[in-house]
Order: structure tokens, then C-alpha cells, then sequence
């Protein structure tokens, strides 16, 4: 069915017609529902990517700290986050789920930072910028914006 819907161009009784993706994206007002969107497909790929290989994960942490067991176990932790995140594109509203969205995010800024500034396995390259950037602009975000989806419903 998910096929079905991605279609954009169909043929429907000898008729063209057009089908847009818009109907199945976050109805809430705003852009942060959409974020959450973006940030759980990306999420996704990037567990996909720890499942199968190495390479980007190295980029982050030094090599011999990075190991299929530990890749494995990002994989994981970062999949329960873009479920938890997609869940909250779609429910934004209800304070529970804004709740855990937001703590998703701070576990990630914590074990970026803490791996860069305290354990010191991490150096500062893309690899490590990009996650530190989406977590501390998703956490003012969604702090910035939590009586206009929580408490405003």
C-alpha cells in the first residue's frame, strides 16, 4: 500500500491522474512536525548504514572504538529515536509524546558532547558536527515551541 501511495503519476480508467505525497505528511501546524519527519527518514538510514557497515561510523570515533557489536547498538538506540520522532511528526500534540521527542534529543546532544569533551573519543569533524547541530536546533526548537503545540491543545 506504502508503494501505492508514492506513486505520483497513475492511470486510473484510461485517465491520467496526479497524486500528490502531501495527503500522508504531519497535519499539525508549523514546521516542526515535518522536522520530525525528516529527522526520523534520515534516522532510519543512518541505522541501516550501522547495521551494514563501518565507514561512517569511524568517521565519529576512533577506530578501534568502533566495533560491529557497538555499531550494531547505535543502530538500535537510533532507530527507537526516529520511531519515537516519527511518532511525534504525526502526534505532536499530546504532551507525552513531545515529552520523550525532547528527551530523544538531549540524550543524543549528552552522548555527543560528553564523548567529545569527557571520554574524548570523539574528535570535531561532520561526522560528529551534524548530529550535535540537529539535537541542540531540535531542543530550542521544541523548547521554543512547546506551549504553541502542548499546551496551546
Amino acid at each position: 500500500m506504502f508503494l501505492e501511495q508514492c506513486i505520483c503519476i497513475i492511470l486510473v480508467s484510461g485517465n491520467l491522474c496526479t497524486l500528490t505525497l502531501f495527503s500522508d505528511l504531519p497535519q499539525a501546524a508549523g514546521w516542526l512536525p515535518l522536522w520530525q519527519l525528516l529527522i526520523s527518514v534520515t534516522a532510519v538510514f543512518n541505522s541501516v548504514q550501522n547495521f551494514v557497515t563501518l565507514k561512517l561510523t569511524r568517521k565519529i570515533y576512533p577506530q578501534a572504538a568502533v566495533t560491529g557489536l557497538q555499531a550494531r547498538t547505535f543502530a538500535v538506540w537510533t532507530l527507537t529515536s526516529a520511531v519515537v520522532r516519527a511518532y511525534a511528526a504525526y502526534n505532536i500534540n499530546e504532551k507525552h509524546v513531545y515529552d520523550l521527542t525532547l528527551f530523544t534529543y538531549l540524550i543524543a546532544f549528552g552522548h555527543f558532547s560528553s564523548e567529545l569533551l569527557i571520554f574524548r573519543t570523539a574528535t570535531i569533524n561532520p561526522g560528529l558536527i551534524s548530529p550535535v547541530i540537529v539535537s541542540t536546533t531540535s531542543l530550542v526548537w521544541m523548547i521554543s515551541q512547546y506551549d504553541f503545540y502542548v499546551k496551546s491543545s
